[in-house]
């Protein structure tokens, strides 16, 4: 299997299964220097751990980070970063039933169409559990950030489940940390529980749309034309288990705008370009604006639901399928660590290939 790297100088390699002895991340491209310790990882990956809530999988898994290489006495060397996360409560027998069919909804089918072989425990390598070594590569990526850019941030949150969206007149950023859902909107948080309640009591599961924020990047980030900053986010997103759509900015709702809403228009501010609107969701041309970059994505539904679903085996015979195991009931919310992770790698990336083509910020200065 090829094409498990992604970034340009700052790359990241992962690797392991849901069901192996463990996984991982290489990590290269980071430069040299920079404060780094498992601690400052670890509090990322504790917030995607699985099993801090009964709205997610109650597989108990630590995932406790071990950094092999790449640091020397608290620092980065700018040499290949190695991290590990051991699989500690793996439960294969859950899936020997499947071993022989393939699950609607999943990749088992096309992973067996593609390499005539497949590790049926737990989805393997198309296991959301790979998403673990991203939250630790992007734990990096932000140690790296906080030195080279301290002003930027970036913050997910969910603003759908199902068909319940919250409250634009109700939003608060504080209540993301507050909830077991990042929702900036406690009262919807708090029927959002209900709601996701009945639906696991049910073996049910529902999809959820996640937006990222990305606040204080410089202006002039992105490398047209085929890596954009918005091409670039959209594939990182994209690449996230369960993704369906992703869309910058007004996104899809552009479609429904006339020329005169959508364009985003410029006045001169005391420190530069000031925008009236953000439409553009912070990047124009594939350029960061200095604007806050919007990204917003989709997730399916999980397919692991108690519900029989018709399939094949692998002998093309008719069968029915139910999904045992432990699985999260909605995905969306452990998406989101995972999407702030991706987003502070690709940042990262983008402003090291910034500085590698035209130096510290803008080329073209205004006023």
């Amino acid at each position: 299997m090829s094409f498990n790297t992604y970034g340009h100088i700052f790359r990241v390699t992962t690797w392991g299964e849901s069901h192996g002895p463990a996984l991982g991340a290489t990590v290269d491209g980071c430069p040299p220097g920079i404060a780094l310790s498992e601690a400052d990882i670890q509090v990322w990956l504790d917030r995607r751990r699985p099993g801090q809530s009964r709205y997610t999988t109650q597989r108990r898994e630590p995932d406790a980070v071990e950094i092999l290489s790449g640091t020397y006495e608290g620092k980065t060397t700018g040499t290949p970063i190695q991290l590990m996360i051991r699989n500690t409560d793996q439960r294969s027998k859950d899936y020997s039933e499947i071993a022989e069919t393939f699950r609607p909804g999943h990749a088992d089918i096309t992973y067996w169409q593609k390499y005539g072989i497949r590790d049926p425990r737990g989805g393997g390598r198309s296991s959301a559990r790979e998403t673990a070594a991203r939250v630790a590569a992007g734990g990096v990526a932000r140690a790296a950030l906080a030195a080279l850019a301290p002003e930027l941030s970036v913050t997910g949150y969910m603003v759908q489940m199902g068909s319940r969206r919250i409250d634009p007149a109700r939003i608060d950023m504080a209540e993301i940390e507050r909830n077991p859902f990042w929702v900036p909107d406690a009262a919807a948080a708090e029927e959002w529980g209900t709601y996701l309640d009945s639906l696991r009591k049910d073996g049910q599961s529902v999809g959820a749309m996640i937006e990222v924020r990305i606040a204080g990047a410089p202006p002039g980030l992105g490398a047209p034309v085929y890596a954009k900053l918005d091409t670039e986010l959209a594939a990182a997103m994209m690449s996230i288990n369960a993704v369906k759509g992703v869309e910058i900015g007004e996104g899809m709702s552009a479609a429904g705008l006339t020329g005169t809403e959508n364009a985003d228009e410029i006045d001169m501010g005391p420190d530069g370009p000031v925008y009236a609107s953000n439409h553009a969701g912070g990047i124009l041309g594939g350029i960061s604006t200095g604007q806050d970059i919007v990204v917003r994505f989709a997730v399916k539904p999980t397919s692991s639901i108690l519900t029989p679903r018709r399939s094949i085996t692998r002998s093309g015979e008719p069968t029915e399928v139910v999904t045992k195991g432990r699985h999260d009931p909605c995905v969306g919310i452990r998406a989101v660590p995972v999407a702030e992770a991706m987003a502070a790698a690709v940042m990262l990336d983008h402003l090291l290939l910034h500085r590698a083509q035209v130096g510290e910020g803008p080329r073209g200065r205004i006023g």
